[in-house]
Formats: structure tokens, C-alpha cells, sequence
């Protein structure tokens, strides 16, 4: 199970969390350009997004794997593991305009929002 904690000091937030896995990852710092596409299993693709940093894994070279990020916006989004919490449909619902696999939420999401409005 993962933990995070966000502290804030007036206009200044502070963020930090940890990844409990007893094993590497290969996980590293990573940069996704602003407008660099970003190409989601659905087919969907995103040309025009800001910039994001985080701890990532790219294990095909393209399509940044985060475990959290953050836009140039200063929008940023942790994906914690908690074990067996999840349920995932196996088929995308007629008339959903998404499809997403859990690991492209933090970029769609980072993608298309300037704040937490």
C-alpha cells in the first residue's frame, strides 16, 4: 500500500509519497514535452498538452508510465497502489467517450487540466 501527504503553508503546497514495492521498478525522473503526443491504447491521441515531470517507467520508449506527476500548471496526481481495491471494466460501455488503462490516467488527466476546478 502506498501513502502520500500534502502539506500546505498559505499559498505554498508541499507534496511527497512513497512506493511500498520490496522490488525495483527501474522507475526515473522523467519529462513529457509540452505537445509531444501522446498516443492511448483507444486509439485517441493528444497533440496539444503542457509540460509534465515525475517518477515514471517508459518501458516502450513512448508512453510515459507515471506513478506521479506534475503540469506545468502546477496540477499534480499520485497513482497509489492499493491491492485489490481496483475493479476495471474488461470492455469499453457504448457511448463512453473513454476507454483508458489505469496507467494513462495520470497523463490524460495531466494533459487536459489547468487546476483542480
Amino acid at each position: 500500500m502506498c501513502t502520500s501527504v500534502l502539506y500546505k503553508n498559505g499559498s505554498y503546497s508541499y507534496f511527497g509519497r512513497n512506493l511500498d514495492l520490496q522490488y525495483p521498478m527501474g522507475n526515473e525522473v522523467m519529462v513529457t514535452p509540452r505537445n509531444m503526443p501522446l498516443k492511448f491504447r483507444n486509439g485517441m491521441e493528444i497533440k496539444e498538452h503542457p509540460a509534465m515531470v515525475g517518477m515514471a517507467l517508459a518501458p516502450d520508449g513512448d508512453f510515459p508510465l507515471y506513478f506521479e506527476a506534475m503540469n506545468e500548471y502546477g496540477v499534480g496526481i499520485a497513482g497509489l497502489n492499493f491491492p485489490k481495491m481496483a475493479v476495471y471494466k474488461k470492455e469499453i460501455e457504448e457511448g463512453k467517450t473513454l476507454g483508458l488503462a489505469s496507467f494513462e490516467l495520470i497523463p490524460y488527466l495531466l494533459s487536459k487540466c489547468k487546476s483542480v476546478d
